[in-house]
């Protein structure tokens, strides 16, 4: 590639420098951000003075590079996505009526890289995979950084890759044996609870979202390596492959945004998972 790159943390996560908006559109260029991606475990980032002012056309195309693109807009947030495009926006942004245009969460900024390692006692940072809650999860989430505020801006990304390859057998094959039910209810009540602009789920978009379910250990369809998966806002109970579990259970997790206590097999992993080897 004749762009600069630079690596994010060992093997884990690639830079590429000086990217124009000529090159996001350029076939060579896309095929060989996509091979750095396929390598480099999953993490991309493209980085260029002018990248700011891509249109949503350009960075839906851009994003095509990597896979079909889910046109579908998450439930309750139309309001917040960019008119006409599946694209959501995240930040603090209101209409001229003050109204929320922008999916925003109210969470303590981060003062330290020693805070970046997941806290038992405060659970944060609240680290996830995205949408696990989806009928098809996606391969992957693109990110565009339109306007990024002078501090607290940074972007956290953790290697489950390499996490569970350094887990004793016994671990992993516990692991294997279990799913995680997602539900975007339970997710947006959960953080609804301590952001309360977020917005929860009326009974006839719940009753349109169900929970799904997701394996804890991942095999990529295309690499073959195993990853840690599972873990969003949304996972509120960790059960053994095929178990069921009960509609009195679901109606505590969705309506409360409580988690049943088995989440804590996921959460016991995180201080190892999000430490900076990963």
């Amino acid at each position: 590639m004749k762009h600069p790159t630079v690596k994010l943390n060992g093997n884990f996560g690639i830079l590429i420098e000086h990217v124009t908006r000529n090159d996001l559109t350029d076939p060579n260029f896309q095929s060989e951000a996509y091979n750095l991606w396929m390598k480099h475990g999953g993490l991309l980032a493209v980085r260029g003075s002018e990248l700011f002012e891509i249109s949503p056309t350009e960075f839906m195309d851009w994003s095509r590079a990597f896979g079909e693109i889910e046109e579908a807009i998450q439930t309750a947030r139309e309001d917040k996505c960019v008119p006409n495009f599946p694209i959501l926006r995240i930040g603090n942004i209101k209409d001229s009526s003050g109204k929320p245009i922008a999916q925003f969460s109210l969470v303590p900024q981060l003062t330290n890289d020693c805070q970046i390692q997941y806290n038992p006692e405060s659970r944060r940072p609240v680290w996830h995979t995205d949408s696990t809650f989806r009928r098809n999860p996606p391969i992957g989430s693109s990110f565009h950084c339109r306007q990024a505020p002078p501090s607290g801006r940074e972007t956290l990304f953790a290697d489950t890759r390499s996490a569970i390859d350094e887990l004793e057998e016994e671990k992993k094959l516990f692991l294997k044996g279990l799913e995680a039910v997602c539900s975007l209810a339970h997710h947006d009540k959960k953080i609804n609870s301590y952001s309360p602009e977020y917005p929860v789920l009326t009974v006839e978009q719940r009753n349109a979202n169900p929970p799904n379910r997701v394996p804890v250990v991942l095999k990529h369809p295309i690499t073959g390596r195993l990853a840690l998966y599972g873990l969003n806002s949304s996972t509120c109970a960790i059960i053994p492959v095929g178990d069921k579990f009960s509609a009195s259970d679901l109606d505590v997790w969705d309506l409360k945004g409580v988690e049943d206590k088995s989440v804590m097999i996921w959460r016991d992993l995180l201080p190892f998972v999000t430490s900076p080897t990963f």
